[in-house]
């Protein structure tokens, strides 16, 4: 069972890994990154940094959707992280039992509008994120999971 898809450019580190982990009680991490599947140091790091107890799992997007919608991750009370904006938009039409996206960090880049403390987007993360709510999908901001949602329509 999918208990939160996160958007965040650093992956797996303290907050993921322990705050959101906790507050989801969350017992496997799924990393889906097209990048990081070929990256043995990335990799090696994120091993590193997983809570001890908890899975993890880093699969390329398309092998992720496809585990996703195959059901072998219904047994587990899954946390999916994914770098990109771009990257929940592809799970979210990949995967119809994606119902929220967590935004908690994405990178400054030239050209980029603020929209939250973290959250950082152009154009194609626009798009993206009115895709997603026409599909129903919630997107919400949030760091952390103490924190309160903000939703992203109401800052686009």
């Amino acid at each position: 069972m999918i208990k939160l898809v996160r958007v965040d450019h650093r992956l797996l580190h303290g907050q993921v890994a322990f705050s959101w982990t906790n507050a989801v009680s969350a017992d496997c991490i799924l990393i889906a990154s097209d990048s990081v599947v070929n990256d043995d140091m990335w990799k090696t790091t994120l091993k590193l940094g997983k809570p001890s107890g908890v899975k993890l799992v880093i699969k390329n997007m398309e092998d992720a959707i496809s585990s996703i919608n195959s059901g072998v991750t219904d047994k587990y009370k899954l946390l999916i992280v994914v770098q990109t904006i771009q990257d929940a938009w592809r799970l979210v039409e990949g995967c119809s039992s994606i119902e929220s996206i967590n935004l908690g960090g994405s990178k400054k880049q030239e050209g980029y509008r603020q929209i939250s403390k973290a959250i950082y987007i152009g154009s194609e993360e626009e798009q993206c994120i009115k895709k997603m709510l026409d599909k129903k999908v919630e997107v919400e901001i949030r760091q952390l999971a103490s924190e309160k949602k903000l939703q992203a329509q109401n800052v686009l």
